[in-house]
C-alpha cells in the first residue's frame, strides 16, 4: 500500500495535513495517537470508505478492513455473516474463516446470532469477516477491543501469521502496546505520521 499527501478537513479543521505512508508485503505495522488525532479518519481513507480532500491511496491486490465500530447484524448468526461474505468475495468455501475462528477459539458459536454475542466475540467475528478472503493489505482500528488476555495473545500471533505470509497488516490503536510485535511504529500528530520506535529483530 502506498499514501501521498493524504489531507482531510472536517469543514475548517484540517485533520490530516499530508500524510505519507508506504505499507511493503510482508510488514506489522502499527499506528498510535491521542483521541481525535484523526486515525480512524486516515483508517477511513485508506479503506476507501471515505475520500480525501487531496493526495492519493494505491493498494496492490486485495485488502481486508476491520473497523472499530462491528459491522454485523444483529439478526444473523456468525455462520449466515461468514456464508453472506463468501458470497460477497466469491469464494469457493469457508476454509480461511474456518481457520481464523479456529485461531480465536470461537467455533462453538457459528449458530448464534450476532445480537447475543458479547462484545469480544463480536469483534472476534469482525476480523475473521476482515481476513477471510486472504488480503494483501489488512487494516484493523482497535482490532482487540473487548478481547479477554488469552484472546489478546492470539490476536498477536495471528497478526505475526499473517505478515509471515507476506501480507501487510496495520494496527491503529490509541496506545503502543506489545511495539515489540512491530516491524513498524507511527504516531499520528498534527495530522501527520511520525516515525516511532522500530520492533527489534
Amino acid at each position: 500500500m502506498e499514501v501521498s499527501g493524504v489531507h482531510h478537513a472536517y469543514r475548517q479543521r484540517r485533520v490530516l495535513r499530508g500524510v505519507d505512508l508506504e505499507l511493503p508485503p510482508g510488514v506489522l505495522a502499527g499506528i498510535v495517537g491521542e483521541n481525535g488525532a484523526g486515525k480512524t479518519t486516515l483508517l477511513r481513507i485508506l479503506s476507501g470508505e471515505l475520500r480525501p480532500d487531496r493526495g492519493t491511496v494505491r493498494h496492490h491486490g486485495r485488502f481486508g478492513y476491520c473497523p472499530q465500530q462491528v459491522v454485523l447484524n444483529d439478526a444473523l448468526t456468525v455462520r449466515q455473516h461468514l456464508e453472506f461474505f463468501r458470497i460477497a468475495f466469491a469464494l469457493a468455501d469457508l476454509r480461511r474463516a474456518e481457520e481464523v475462528m479456529e485461531a480465536l477459539r470461537f467455533t462453538e458459536y457459528a449458530d448464534e446470532r450476532a445480537g447475543s454475542l458479547s462484545g469480544g466475540t463480536r469483534q472476534k467475528l469482525n476480523l475473521t469477516l476482515a481476513l477471510m478472503h486472504d488480503p494483501q493489505v489488512l487494516l484493523l482500528d482497535e482490532p482487540y477491543q473487548g478481547f479477554d488476555w488469552d484472546t489478546y495473545l492470539r490476536f498477536w500471533d495471528l497478526a505475526d501469521q499473517v505478515r509471515d505470509a507476506g501480507r501487510s497488516v496495520l494496527v491503529v490503536a490509541h496506545l503502543a502496546y506489545d511495539t515489540n510485535r512491530l516491524d513498524q511504529l507511527w504516531r499520528l500528530k498534527d495530522g501527520v505520521l511520525h516515525p516511532g520506535a522500530q520492533a527489534a529483530a
